[in-house]
């Protein structure tokens, strides 16, 4: 290696489902930002640290850019412009086998507002698009005279991934590292968890209930001299049906959900995990500024 380790933060930003938390995994090699199809899964502004040789990397992980109608949502978008604030480099994920709608529109202006900072067009998921395609949706993002990069990847697959680091390890400066370089993520193991059981409600559950089911980690044990932590968590939605839908036949559905959570949570963790799930309703969770609060995690 040449030169002084480098340090900075990029914010991974984007329209929702275009591929940010995919993209931020294959980068680490490692989940840190739970993932699925249904929209807003990110919610909170997570952190993933890669430490190179070349250097350290905060990625800020943001939730999909839209149009709050809840407060919850007029908080996953001040995460959002928390983050352009911070960043050294800002990288737009772009669903580039969509066609650019006013969606796409109201980000490019949020990013106009960004100063002083580098922009890059990353244009995800090019494995869904045929060759000759590609190149009108580059001209469209160049001709908008905001990115100082436009960079055509597939986070699903790795395509150019590593070019990608390797850009952003050039557009940044010789610093210091601001995390332990024994980090990947900033994300407390509690805040992890409910995350996980969050990612299989959205996977196992219908389409309504993404908007409207959050987790609440109750109580997390590790205790010294112990291979095992014991973790009691609620899953919350707005009303009783959604409850029925959650716990299912025979409480069918909420074991599927527990298993699954309780078996990835043991393979990242590393060490056996008990795991005990509630349902719990909350009419206007969205609307509750101190139930928000008790959900998030301090912005790190």
């Amino acid at each position: 290696m040449t030169g002084s380790p480098k340090s900075g933060i990029i914010a991974i930003v984007g329209r929702p489902n275009a591929g940010k938390s995919t993209l931020l995994n294959r980068i680490l090699g490692q989940k840190v930002s739970i993932v699925s199809n249904k929209p807003q899964t990110t919610r909170n502004r997570i952190v993933g640290i890669l430490n190179d040789p070349r250097g350290q990397i905060a990625f800020l992980d943001t939730p999909g850019i839209h149009k709050p109608l809840h407060k919850l949502n007029v908080r996953m978008m001040d995460h959002v412009r928390s983050s352009l604030s911070e960043a050294d480099v800002i990288a737009l994920i772009v669903d580039a086998s969509e066609p650019f709608g006013n969606g796409d529109e109201y980000v490019v202006e949020m990013l106009r507002a960004a100063k002083n900072v580098k922009r890059f067009a990353i244009l995800n998921k090019i494995d869904k698009l045929k060759k000759h395609k590609l190149l009108p949706v580059m001209q469209h993002y160049g001709s908008l005279g905001l990115f100082d990069e436009i960079v055509p990847i597939s986070a699903a697959n790795g395509d150019a991934v590593p070019d990608l680091v390797n850009l952003f390890f050039a557009n940044l400066a010789e610093g210091p590292a601001t995390y332990p370089t024994e980090d990947y993520t900033t994300q407390p193991e509690r805040f992890f968890a409910a995350e996980i059981v969050r990612e299989k409600v959205l996977t196992h559950t219908a389409d309504e209930l993404p908007y409207t089911t959050a987790v609440s980690v109750d109580r997390f044990e590790e205790n010294e001299g112990e291979d095992i932590i014991r973790i009691w968590a609620t899953i919350y939605v707005e009303r009783d049906s959604q409850k029925a839908i959650v716990i299912g036949k025979r409480g069918e559905m909420v074991k599927r959900i527990g298993t699954e959570a309780r078996l990835e949570l043991e393979a990242i963790l590393g060490t056996r995990v008990f795991l005990d799930l509630h349902i719990g309703v909350h009419e206007r969770w969205r609307e509750d500024e101190r139930f928000l609060g008790e959900l998030e995690w301090p912005l790190a």
